[in-house]
């Protein structure tokens, strides 16, 4: 009885210190799609409207990353939800990874504010922008403060350009996803500025919706390469796309 006390104890000991060891940190930006103030074809008003997230294609819908990380994915826990956190920001979502000690941060941007979201997403690359969320009584960075910057939406540097000059600002190398048209073309210099890795980012067309991510999550929260982790973004959007493996894995490209 004493041993199955001790053990139990033993057990407790190890998983508080587990916790309170800094976490691995994801930073998501979704610019929610936007009829009226983005250049993009057109979708349905409900789902296009940027400034009702929980209809909107990329964040309520079945396949945004609110619906699909905290409904059918089995691998993220929903923590917390935050109505307008900051300005441009219609809701804020914390997630916990059931398995190991990572904590993912959503942001759902107002769609026609999607040049503050690019610009936020860009800094943080560079190691700036400043986002810290209390949990548990522990204060966790995210921000450009974190280990992963993802990026899904509308490309917006399609649309308009950006007097940014980025100068990354510690010798830590954020990985980067950005889930867009064309997003390698368009990031490019902006993130070898930036002095950021680009894990995932695009060559061609895309519809950037969550399950991409999420299974290249799977892969970056256990350590994977960049390689074996765009070969799982591949995957899942031939699954869901139906274009063919050799389309997916021309789409989705990693490195500069």
């Amino acid at each position: 009885m004493i041993r199955k006390i001790f053990l139990l104890l033993f057990s407790l000991i190890l998983s508080t210190i587990a916790f309170c060891q800094n976490p691995k940190t994801i930073h998501v930006f979704v610019a929610l799609c936007d009829n009226v103030n983005q250049g993009i074809v057109p979708v349905p008003a409900g789902i296009g409207n940027g400034q009702n997230p929980s209809t909107n294609l990329y964040w309520g819908c079945g396949y945004g990353v609110k619906t699909y990380f905290a409904k059918h994915s089995g691998d993220w826990q929903l923590l917390k939800t935050i109505p307008n956190p900051e300005e441009h920001i219609l809701e804020r979502l914390l997630f916990k990874h059931k398995t190991t000690n990572t904590f993912l941060l959503a942001d759902a941007y107002d769609g026609a504010h999607i040049k503050a979201c690019t610009i936020d997403f860009l800094n943080a690359s560079a190691g700036d922008f400043n986002c810290t969320y209390l949990y548990n009584d522990q204060y966790i960075e995210f921000g450009g403060q974190a280990d992963l910057l993802a990026y899904t939406g509308h490309d917006g540097l399609m649309d308009f350009n950006l007097d940014l000059a980025l100068v990354s600002k510690s010798n830590k190398k954020r990985d980067v996803i950005i889930l867009a048209c064309y997003s390698k073309s368009y990031f490019k210099e902006f993130i070898r500025d930036a002095g950021a890795n680009p894990v995932i980012w695009t060559s061609g067309l895309m519809a950037p919706e969550a399950y991409t991510l999420e299974w290249a999550l799977d892969g970056w929260v256990i350590g994977e390469s960049d390689a074996q982790i765009a070969e799982r973004a591949a995957q899942a959007y031939n699954h869901y796309q139906k274009c063919g493996i050799n389309g997916a894995r021309n789409l989705l490209r990693t490195g500069f």
